[in-house]
C-alpha cells in the first residue's frame, strides 16, 4: 500500500512541520523491531485514529502497519512532548506571518464522557455522576486554540483558569520576545469569582466576565462566540467527543494534536 492511499489524511505542508518535533527512532540492539515502519505512515495513521474515532485495533491496512505498531508509536511520542512541541511549531508560524492576535484572550470548557474511566474521570454533574471529564480551551482573539487542557468531569469550570492562563503567560512570545502578555480575557459567567477577578487584574490582565445577577452577558458575547466555534472545531474529531483513553495524558496528547491541526488548517486558508 503507498502513500497515495492515505496521503489525503494529514494536510498539506504539515508533516514538514511534524518532522522535527519527532525523536530518533530507537534502535535495537538485537536487530528487528519498529524502527523501519515510516514515521510518516504512523502519523497518518494517528491522525485518522483522531479524526474518525475509531479504535486502534480497527486501524484500516492502507497505512501498512499494525495497531500495536501504531499505538505504541503514539505512546512514545506523547511521552516525548510531540504534540505541545507541535502546537507550539503551529503557533510560531502564525505569529511570524502576524495571523495570531493574543490581545484578547477567550476561555471555556465542555464535558467529555469518560467511557472507561481512568484519571481525572471524575463523577459528572451533569451527566447523572458517570465518570467524565473536562476539556480546557484558551483560544486568541480569532478563536485559533492556544492553550489546552484536561480536568476531573467534577472539577468546577473555574478551577481551569489560573492553570490555563499562568501556561500562557509562561510561553515565549515569538515576535516580541520575553512572555506573552494578554490584554484581555473574556469568559462566561462560570468565571466570574471574585478572587480570579483580582487575580487577572494583578497579572495584569483586563477581566471580561459577566456578574452574575448583575450583567448581561449578551453584550460580552459580541466577543466570546469566537471560542464556542472552537470547541465546535475541537469536538469535530471524533477521537475527541468521548474519551476513550484510561490515562489523561494520552487524551491530553489527540486534544494537543487536534488544536494543532486547527491552527494549521487556519494557516492555509488565510495564506492561499
Amino acid at each position: 500500500m503507498g502513500r497515495n492511499e492515505w496521503g489525503w489524511i494529514v494536510p498539506d505542508g504539515f508533516w514538514e512541520i511534524v518532522r522535527p518535533s519527532l525523536p530518533p527512532a530507537r534502535v535495537r540492539p538485537q536487530g528487528g523491531g519498529t524502527q523501519n515502519t515510516p514515521d510518516e505512515a504512523v502519523f497518518a495513521a494517528i491522525v485518522y485514529v483522531l479524526v474518525s474515532g475509531c479504535a486502534w485495533r480497527t486501524l484500516p491496512p492502507c497505512f501498512g502497519i499494525s495497531k500495536s505498531t501504531a499505538h505504541r508509536r503514539f505512546l512514545i511520542w506523547s511521552r516525548a512532548g510531540v504534540w505541545t512541541k507541535l502546537h507550539q511549531a503551529v503557533l510560531d508560524k502564525l505569529a511570524a506571518a502576524d495571523l495570531l492576535d493574543l490581545s484578547r484572550v477567550m476561555l471555556d470548557s465542555a464535558h467529555v464522557r469518560a467511557k472507561k474511566g481512568g484519571e481525572l474521570a471524575g463523577p459528572s454533574p451533569v451527566d447523572r455522576g458517570k465518570p467524565g471529564s473536562k476539556m480546557h480551551v484558551l483560544s486568541d482573539r480569532c478563536g485559533l486554540p492556544v492553550v489546552v487542557g484536561v480536568s476531573s468531569g467534577n472539577t468546577h469550570d473555574s478551577e481551569g483558569l489560573k492553570p490555563i492562563v499562568t501556561e500562557l503567560q509562561m510561553r515565549r512570545d515569538p515576535r516580541h520576545g520575553g512572555h506573552i502578555k494578554p490584554g484581555k480575557l473574556h469568559a462566561d459567567k462560570a468565571y466570574g469569582r471574585a478572587d480570579l477577578r483580582r487575580w487577572l487584574r494583578g497579572r495584569p490582565i483586563a477581566v471580561r466576565i459577566a456578574r452574575k445577577g448583575m450583567e448581561s452577558s449578551q453584550r460580552l458575547g459580541r466577543h466570546r462566540w469566537v471560542i464556542e466555534r472552537t470547541m465546535s472545531w475541537l469536538t469535530g474529531y471524533r477521537r475527541l467527543t468521548i474519551r476513550y483513553e484510561r490515562y489523561s495524558g494520552n487524551y491530553l496528547a489527540f486534544l494537543g494534536l487536534a488544536a494543532a491541526l486547527c491552527c494549521h488548517k487556519r494557516f492555509i486558508r488565510l495564506t492561499t
